[in-house]
């Protein structure tokens, strides 16, 4: 007999506790091999294909697309072809396919359903009227506490395991947790086309399995019922939602996935961080104008972005105040050795802040490299939460957006991020005569607890001379 076992949402990293189905990869009937993706999740960092850890017939799936599943709840049942020798647990070898919190190096134990005691001797087949659990050398599975139910549609079609007579109304099914054993995929597709909840039927298999043939009496039955019913009068047309004045003009959009993830992180910045901003123009023209020099030059294109990148980690070099975390536990600052440089990324599932591991340590066509990778996955969903994760300090370029200025919300635990507006010709004194010059406004929104104004100041004073001479960089290459 075929061996049911659950395939719960593994713990995907990072301290992620829930995740949105975003498309089965299975149906049910399906035959999976080890390791083969089943279903493609949204968690609030990235979109994750989810391998099986079992092969076998998909007997079960738990959750429509769109639905959000905590980690731990169960995924889909999974129809192996022969039990474990030895349910109370031999070691056996899985796929080696292991994701954070879960591995495939051991199979659970069998879980069966525990049948409810009816009332009436002799309706389950028992000759004391009790749960008949049988003798295999699995144990029963208990129903798990707090287990989200698979969907289902009920119907009062309860039969006796012998296809006798209707159980009395007093009878209520109670539904039970976990996979119904079912002798085949098509019985249960057959049941599902149908309408017919097979948490309401108890198998005249052995064991208690559910046959083909207790499917399709259950049925002939319930179309028995509904034909036997009198005509009822029409009823009256059923009025439309009600809603209250103050919902009328509102439309209501969760705040979950990526969205959630953003507000609840912000408004945690909001709420720890006692930030200050400070800003300055700056006169952008020699970087351009040095930008343009390196892309004649030959090689990869140097992006704006490099640059910029590239001046903050060598400000963080003289302010490294400014690269650190707060540790209010132990009432410690601590400031980091490595920059770790998140980017602000707009994409069509909302604001992402890829990191550029060791960007201290990385050129300007490395940068531009990094940046360009980063960027194409985030726009494709395809970023891993190791690189959403991990920063030090922010670099944040609204300008693209066609804007000059901004305070920035500090992306938490980090202690400083940098806002770039447009660079726009504007009028500008340059060596004591008006000119058009390309303009830059620069931000700094700061931890006032990592440091005080005089520090901030001066890293953005350093910035912004890096910005109007490049060749100030020189002295730290």
């Amino acid at each position: 007999m075929a061996q049911v076992l659950e395939f719960k949402l593994p713990d995907l990293g990072e301290g992620l506790t829930e995740a949105e189905i975003v498309r089965w990869l299975v149906e049910v009937g399906d035959v999976v091999a080890i390791d083969q993706p089943v279903v493609e999740v949204e968690t609030a960092k990235a979109m994750v294909e989810v391998p099986c850890p079992y092969g076998g017939v998909v007997t079960a799936r738990f959750g429509e697309e769109g639905t959000e599943l905590p980690v731990g709840a169960p995924l889909l049942t999974v129809a192996v072809g022969a039990p474990s020798p030895d349910a109370s647990g031999e070691d056996s070898e899985g796929s080696g396919n292991v994701l954070v919190g879960y591995g495939t190096s051991e199979a659970p134990a069998r879980r069966r359903r525990v049948r409810p005691a009816a009332p009436n001797a002799g309706t389950n087949g028992s000759p004391s009227g009790g749960t008949n659990t049988g003798s295999g050398a699995a144990p029963n599975g208990a129903p798990r506490a707090g287990a989200p139910h698979a969907e289902r549609v009920a119907r009062p079609v309860g039969t006796a395991a012998g296809h006798g007579t209707e159980a009395p109304p007093a009878a209520e099914p109670v539904h039970q947790d976990g996979p119904v054993p079912v002798i085949s995929p098509l019985v249960r597709r057959l049941a599902r086309e149908n309408g017919l909840d097979l948490r309401e039927l108890h198998g005249s298999g052995p064991d208690g399995l559910i046959l083909r043939a207790d499917v399709e009496y259950a049925l002939r039955a319930a179309e028995t019922r509904r034909t036997a019913q009198p005509t009822a009068p029409a009823p009256a047309p059923a009025q439309g939602p009600i809603r209250s004045s103050a919902s009328a003009a509102g439309i209501r959009v969760p705040l979950k996935g990526v969205r959630g993830a953003v507000a609840d992180k912000l408004s945690r910045s909001r709420r720890e961080i006692p930030d200050a901003t400070c800003w300055v123009d700056a006169d952008a023209t020699e970087l351009m104008r040095a930008r343009t020099a390196m892309n004649a030059a030959g090689g990869p294109k140097i992006s704006l972005l490099a640059l910029l990148a590239r001046i903050c980690t060598a400000a963080l070099a003289r302010f490294p105040e400014l690269n650190s975390t707060v540790d209010m536990e132990a009432r410690e600052v601590v400031q980091l050795e490595q920059v770790h440089l998140g980017f602000a990324a707009q994409t069509e599932r909302g604001l992402v802040v890829p990191v550029v591991r060791d960007a201290h340590a990385r050129d300007a066509e490395s940068l531009t490299a990094e940046f360009a990778r980063l960027t194409e996955a985030a726009r494709a969903g395809t970023l891993t939460p190791a690189e959403l994760t991990g920063g030090t300090f922010t670099l944040n370029n609204y300008g693209v957006f066609g804007v000059d200025g901004s305070t920035p919300i500090i992306n938490h635990p980090e202690a400083a991020m940098l806002g770039v507006g447009r660079i726009i010709p504007k009028p500008w004194v340059h060596e004591g005569e008006l000119a058009v010059r390309q303009v830059v406004e620069l931000a700094l929104t700061f931890d006032h607890r990592v440091c005080d104004g005089g520090t901030a100041g001066g890293f953005l004073r350093h910035v912004a001379d890096c910005v109007e001479n490049p060749a100030v960089l020189l002295r730290t290459l």
